[in-house]
């Protein structure tokens, strides 16, 4: 009897080691998996990020090539740099475009800007434009500086 009581004991602890094998494969299995994907992830973050800087540098080649006004071109631009939280360190480095970019961050647009009374838009569209008047210059020789610009990953 105790012969048999050894056996199954043996063949229990066999079991219980073969499925805690079992389960630290799985264990292993996912984590390979968990670290695949968040390298994935980082592969797609930073191909996204570097896709967000080139049109950052498309538009700063449109104001160049005068294909989009600057108002509009700071403003993209501006945003690009906020979705990408680089906003207050490009800042330093394109200081006329951020400066415009206060002046105009707050104007509607759109449907929004069409629902203003005309007064209002016209006070707009002067504060815009003295903005752009002021900066015009400046803001062509950031958009310049800005189309060559090496991000730094």
């Amino acid at each position: 009897m105790s012969s048999i009581v050894i056996v199954v004991a043996v063949i229990i602890v066999l079991l219980l080691a073969s499925y805690a094998g079992y389960l630290l494969l799985q264990v292993k299995k996912q984590q390979q998996a968990s670290l695949a994907a968040s390298k994935q992830r980082t592969i797609e973050a930073r191909a996204k990020k570097q896709q967000v800087l080139d049109d950052i540098k498309y538009i700063a080649a449109a104001m160049l090539e005068e294909r989009c006004e600057p108002s509009e071109g700071v403003m993209r631009i501006a945003k690009l740099f906020d979705t990408l939280s680089m906003s207050e360190e490009m800042a330093v480095e394109f200081p006329h475009i951020f400066e415009h970019y206060a002046c105009i961050k707050d104007h509607p647009i759109k449907d929004a800007r069409s629902a203003l009374p005309k007064q209002q838009r016209m006070k707009l569209d002067l504060a815009r434009m003295k903005s752009e008047a002021k900066l015009e210059q400046s803001l062509l020789e950031d958009a310049k500086k800005l189309k060559q610009f090496h991000f730094m990953h």
